[in-house]
């Protein structure tokens, strides 16, 4: 006599039920039991992923009280987990633990929300593969963040630093929609590391390649539009006081600084801006104005001296970068005055742009000019993509008139 029990008929019993308790979803709740039934393990994947990213307004509660999605999971999903992509696996397990933290920050909810995540890498270890175990680890690391768990800070420390390295090895595919998954994944957990233990330089690095990978789309969610809120302001500060960072081309042209448009923080944008371009005007105008504002910013504060050097030496490769490559001998006089210091300033102003490879020439302390050969390639906005379509124009009209003067005194042979 055959024992044969089917694994999925517990999975289809609970679609019923939930589609009977709740009408609104009963088209979803049939649709994976109908999957389950004739084992269209891909289109059930995708049912269940679009069903469970939408908390606010699919999240339930089951007839026994249990987390609706909690409960998909645990009599739906373990049941054919073996039949699902790794990644899906993994996404779905990921999108379970958020919901029950998402409306409490209770530790219960916390400590549930780990443990779905825990025992997936520990009961499918072998079978998860690289890319969804460096998923799961990153989402159940940001968990531990999130609920300000600083026992875990050593261990997320080696998650960070070898996952990134795995990411560098495997296969860039980063076109691929799975990959950026990943990616994201990972980099929105090392952000959200060197948030809390610093430095603002690296949490810059991890953000501005966590928005590569998730770029920013319109949203109405209340949530992701704080989300993102938040982001751009920490970015702002990041790039203003991270030692290193000075391509804030890059930042400025990021599309999440838009979420600070016409709020409160708006002047960040524009301190970040005047300082991307070197308007030391501009950007003491800013300070004076905003005062109070910078005042409620520990890290404004604190590196108060870093961010103005930042200033003057972006001023210098700002005024370098306007000159035509026949105009970079320039006077300690005019470099005074473009950067609004004293002339005796200038030469540790220079020697300290070079030392950073701002810049590369050479220095006459005697003539009191410096000439340089190179400087910091940036990312251009409108105006200046112009300017140099401008000198490009320039150059191609000397190009051409050198040509005829060259074969107007070429002498010809008969």
């Amino acid at each position: 006599m055959s024992s044969y029990v089917d694994a999925t008929s517990g999975a289809v019993d609970h679609c019923q039920l939930m589609a009977q308790q709740q009408p609104d979803l009963a088209a979803d709740y049939y649709k994976i039991a109908s999957s389950c039934k004739e084992k269209l393990w891909h289109q059930l994947t995708l049912t269940i992923l679009d069903l469970v990213s939408k908390p606010t307004t699919t999240l339930r509660s089951t007839p026994e009280g249990t987390n609706s999605y909690l409960a998909l999971y645990d009599k739906v999903v373990l049941s054919i987990d073996t039949k699902l992509n790794p990644l899906s696996l993994a996404r779905i397990a990921s999108y379970v633990a958020a919901s029950l933290t998402a409306k409490t920050s209770d530790e219960k909810d916390t400590t549930a929300a780990k443990a779905v995540l825990e025992n997936l890498l520990a009961n499918k270890k072998d079978t998860l593969g690289t890319p969804a175990t460096i998923f799961v680890q990153s989402k159940l690391s940001l968990l531990s963040l999130n609920a300000d768990d600083k026992t875990k800070l050593d261990q997320i420390k080696t998650i960070v630093k070898s996952n990134g390295e795995l990411l560098k090895e495997m296969i860039d595919a980063r076109d691929t929609s799975e990959s950026a998954i990943v990616h994201s994944a990972h980099y929105e957990m090392a952000m959200t590391y060197y948030k809390v233990v610093g430095p603002p330089e690296s949490f810059y690095d991890q953000a501005m390649s966590f928005l590569n990978y998730a770029p920013l789309l319109e949203t109405t969610d209340d949530a992701k539009t704080a989300y993102y809120h938040q982001l751009a302001v920490d970015l702002c500060l990041a790039a203003l006081t991270g030692e290193g960072v000075y391509n804030l081309g890059q930042v400025v042209s990021t599309p999440v600084l838009a979420m600070l448009a016409n709020t409160p923080e708006s002047w960040l944008v524009d301190m970040l801006k005047a300082c991307a371009k070197g308007q030391v005007v501009e950007f003491n105008t800013l300070t004076t104005q905003y005062a109070d504002a910078i005042a409620k910013q520990p890290a404004l504060v604190h590196r108060a001296t870093a961010v103005k050097e930042k200033l003057t030496l972006l001023a210098l490769v700002n005024l370098v970068f306007e000159k035509h490559s026949s105009e970079r001998t320039l006077g300690f006089q005019e470099v005074a005055d473009r950067l609004h210091i004293d002339i005796l300033q200038v030469e540790w102003v220079i020697m300290r742009a070079l030392s950073l490879q701002l810049i590369e020439g050479s220095m006459d302390q005697v003539d009191q000019t410096v000439s340089v050969t190179w400087v910091l390639p940036r990312v251009l906005d409108t105006t200046e993509l112009q300017a140099l379509a401008g000198r490009f124009g320039e150059w191609a009209v000397k190009v051409s008139k050198t040509k005829d003067y060259m074969q107007e005194q070429t002498p010809t042979f008969a």
